[in-house]
Parts: structure tokens; C-alpha cells; sequence
């Protein structure tokens, strides 16, 4: 397959997008918070992945869009969505078990949005294929991928990142 360039242009035109906005808003802001209250603002919208069950869904998508990746990509994502709800559930009642959910979540929804670009290119993807959602690898995947960057960056630091910022750090 060839990539199609206004694909390729989109997808990384979000990413660049995306991380600017981490980088010059979201970042500073979730600094100043305690860690388990930046995770769950982080982890939150990933709650609203099943949204890609509807690679799924006939006359959503074309006749033409690979079962293979669509199988894998829906219910990759319904069990992204759910593990981040529980994982926001977790947070919220400061479970001593919410981190390691987070973890779980993180480690998972990265896996499965990175191997889902990866199945696409390797079952020959045609961006015309995706129909309706054609705006799920072109503007939400960059955005939900950069979010899991910013909760590898919550986890990888202090307990509190409130008190780094506060005291120069």
C-alpha cells in the first residue's frame, strides 16, 4: 500500500498539533497537581474509546475495510475504554490499586493504538476503506496517543508532582 498523503499529512499534522498543546498548556497545568488527580484528568477521555466499535458498524465504514483490523481495532479499543474507566473509578476513591491500573490502562491503550496504525499499513489500509470514521486515525488517535505520553510522564514521576513545581523542581 502507498500511503495516501492527505492521510499521512493529517496524521501528522495532529500529532503536531496535539503535542504542542501537551507541551504549552496541558503539561505545565498537570505539573502543579497531585499525581493521582493529573491521571485521572489524563486517563478520562480515553473512557470514550468504544467509540471505535464503530469500525464495526456496516455503513459506517466501507465493505472494503479489513475485518482483521477492525475486529482488533474495535475491541481493542472497547477494552482500552474499559480498562480506563475503572482506572478513573480507582483514582477517584484512591484505591491502593489505582496506579497499578493506571499502569495496566497505559501500557495497554499504547500497545493498541501503536499495533493498530501497524495492522493497518500491514493489511493495506485505503483511507476511503475507513468512511465514516476516517477522523479516528487522523485526529483522535494523535491526540489519545499523546495523552498516554503525558500519563507515561505523571507515572515516571515524583508522588507529588505539586510539590516538584513549588519547591524549583
Amino acid at each position: 500500500m502507498q500511503l495516501d498523503p492527505i492521510f499521512g499529512l493529517s496524521i501528522v499534522g495532529s500529532f503536531v498539533a496535539f503535542g504542542l498543546v501537551a507541551r504549552l498548556y496541558v503539561w505545565p497545568w498537570i505539573r502543579t497537581l497531585e499525581k493521582p488527580a493529573a491521571l485521572a484528568i489524563l486517563v478520562l477521555p480515553h473512557m470514550f474509546r468504544f467509540v471505535g466499535l464503530s469500525f464495526l458498524e456496516p455503513g459506517v465504514v466501507s465493505p472494503d475495510l479489513s475485518a482483521a483490523f477492525a475486529v482488533s481495532a474495535a475491541y481493542g479499543d472497547l477494552a482500552a475504554a474499559m480498562l480506563a474507566i475503572a482506572a478513573t473509578i480507582a483514582l477517584s476513591w484512591r484505591a491502593v490499586f489505582a496506579i497499578p491500573l493506571v499502569w495496566v490502562f497505559n501500557l495497554w491503550g499504547t500497545f493498541d493504538l501503536l499495533s493498530a496504525f501497524y495492522r493497518g499499513l500491514a493489511n493495506g489500509l485505503e483511507p476511503g476503506s475507513l468512511g465514516a470514521t476516517y477522523y479516528i486515525p487522523t485526529f483522535v488517535v494523535p491526540g489519545l496517543l499523546t495523552l498516554h505520553a503525558l500519563v507515561f510522564a505523571v507515572l515516571f514521576a515524583d508522588k507529588r508532582l505539586k510539590t516538584t513545581v513549588l519547591n524549583g523542581g
